[in-house]
C-alpha cells in the first residue's frame, strides 16, 4: 500500500509539472526559433524572456496561495484546477488570433498563459513539499523535472514540429487538450489537511522571516548563479542552430524532443544519485558536469557542426542541464517550511527564474556583439565560478526544519 501510495504521488506530480511547463516552453523554446527564421534580431530573441516575468515575482502572490483557500476541494487542489483550466481557455484563445494582426493580443496571451502556470507552480510545489517526505524528495525532483521536460518536449519542440505542418491553430488546440488531460491525476487526487498560516496579518510577514534565516543569502547567490552558464548557452544554441542552415523541423526534434529526453533521463538519474552522494556533492558533481557540456558547444562554432555532433552536444548539454536542475530543487524543497511552502519554495524558485531571465536577455547583446564563440568562452567561466560558489558557501544542513 506504501509503494503504491508513493507512486501515486509521483503521478500526480508529473502530471502537474509536465502540464505547467506547456506553456512555457512554448514560448521559451519554440517562439525564438521562429522569429529567428523569420529574421528578427538576436537582441528581440533574448528580450522575449521577459514574457516569462511571472515566474520570477510569483514570489509577491504566494502567500495568498498558501492562506486563501476558497472551496472544498483541498487547500492548494483548488488552486491548481482553477488555473489549469484558465490556462487551457486561454491557450485556446491565442489559438484564434491571427499572429501578424494581433500580435498584442498574443502577446498578452503568452503573458496571461505564464501568470497562470506560474500560479499553479506556486500550488504544485506547495503541494510537493507537504506530501513529499525527505527520503523521496530526491526522486520525487527527478520526476518533477522530468515533467518539466516532458512538458517542455510537447511546447517547444512537439510545437516546432506541429506549426511546420499543422500552423498555429492546430497547434495551439493540441497544446491545450494536453492541459486539460494533465487534470485527470488532480481531479481523482484528496488532498490531506494543509496547516495554513494562522493570521492574515503574518500573511506577508513570511517573506521576510524567509530572507532573514540562517544561511539564506549564500543559498539565494547560489540558486542565482548556479544555472546561469547552462542559460545563456541553451538561449543562444537555437538561434545558432537557424544560423547553420537547420529548418523549423530538424531543430524541434533536436533541441525539443531528443534534447528535452536527455533532459528527463538526466533528471531521473539525478533523482537515484542524490540521496547516496549527498545535496552538496551532488550539486559539484553535476556543476562540473554542466561546465564539461558548455566546452563541447564551442564545437560548432569552429566548423565542426555535422549532424551527428550537434546531437551529441545537444544530448550533453540537455542531460546535465536535467540533472543540475534536480539536484536544485531537492534542496529547495529542504529549505521549505510545510506551513509556508508556497511561499518559501516559490521565493527560491523566483531567485532561479531572476538569474535566468537576466542570463537569457544578456546573452543574445553578447552574442551580437562578440559572437557565439566568445559567449560560450565566458560561459565556461562563469560555470565555474558557480561551482566554486557552491564548494566555499553551500551549507550541508537544512537551513529549516520541515
Amino acid at each position: 500500500m506504501t509503494g503504491k501510495l508513493k507512486l501515486d504521488k509521483f503521478v500526480l506530480l508529473g502530471s502537474l509539472y509536465v502540464s505547467q511547463y506547456i506553456p512555457f516552453a512554448f514560448f521559451y523554446q519554440a517562439l525564438p526559433v521562429y522569429w529567428r527564421e523569420q529574421g528578427i534580431s538576436l537582441e528581440a530573441i533574448g528580450l522575449l524572456s521577459l514574457v516569462a516575468l511571472p515566474w520570477m515575482l510569483k514570489f509577491l502572490w504566494s502567500p495568498i496561495i498558501d492562506r486563501y483557500s476558497f472551496t472544498t476541494l483541498g487547500h492548494y487542489r483548488f488552486w491548481i484546477i482553477a488555473c489549469q483550466i484558465l490556462l487551457a481557455i486561454t491557450v485556446g484563445f491565442c489559438a484564434f488570433l491571427n499572429i501578424q494582426q494581433n500580435i498584442g493580443a498574443v502577446i498578452g496571451g503568452l503573458f496571461l498563459m505564464c501568470f497562470l502556470a506560474a500560479t499553479q507552480d506556486i500550488a504544485t510545489d506547495a503541494l510537493a513539499v507537504n506530501i513529499l517526505d525527505r527520503t523521496e524528495r530526491g526522486m520525487g525532483n527527478g520526476i518533477q523535472n522530468a515533467g518539466n521536460y516532458l512538458g517542455a518536449i510537447f511546447g517547444g519542440g512537439g510545437t516546432l514540429i506541429l506549426l511546420n505542418y499543422w500552423g498555429w491553430k492546430a497547434s495551439l488546440i493540441t497544446l491545450g487538450l494536453f492541459i486539460l488531460l494533465a487534470l485527470i491525476p488532480i481531479c481523482r487526487y484528496r488532498e490531506p489537511k494543509i496547516n495554513r498560516l494562522p493570521d492574515q496579518k503574518q500573511v506577508f510577514l513570511t517573506l521576510i522571516d524567509f530572507l532573514r534565516r540562517r544561511g539564506m543569502g549564500r543559498w539565494l547567490l547560489i540558486l542565482v548563479l548556479y544555472m546561469t552558464a547552462t542559460t545563456m548557452v541553451v538561449t543562444m544554441f537555437r538561434p545558432l542552430l537557424v544560423d547553420l542552415g537547420l529548418s523549423l523541423a530538424d531543430i524541434g526534434l533536436l533541441t525539443g524532443v531528443v534534447g528535452f529526453s536527455a533532459s528527463m533521463v538526466g533528471a531521473l538519474i539525478a533523482g537515484v544519485l542524490i540521496k547516496p552522494l549527498g545535496r552538496k556533492r551532488s550539486l559539484i558533481l553535476f556543476g562540473l558536469l554542466q561546465l564539461i557540456a558548455i566546452a563541447t558547444c564551442l564545437l560548432p562554432t569552429v566548423g565542426i557542426d555535422s549532424l551527428p555532433m550537434l546531437y551529441c552536444v545537444c544530448i550533453l548539454v540537455q542531460m546535465t542541464m536535467g540533472m543540475a536542475y534536480t539536484a536544485l530543487y531537492t534542496v529547495m524543497m529542504d529549505n521549505s517550511n510545510t506551513s509556508s511552502a508556497g511561499v518559501d519554495y516559490t521565493m527560491q524558485t523566483s531567485a532561479i527564474y531572476f538569474g535566468g531571465i537576466a542570463a537569457s536577455g544578456l546573452s543574445g547583446f553578447v552574442a551580437e556583439a562578440l559572437g557565439y564563440q566568445n559567449l560560450f568562452l565566458i560561459c565556461i567561466f562563469i560555470s565555474l565560478a558557480s561551482v566554486a560558489v557552491v564548494a566555499k558557501t553551500f551549507l550541508s544542513e537544512p537551513i529549516v526544519k520541515s
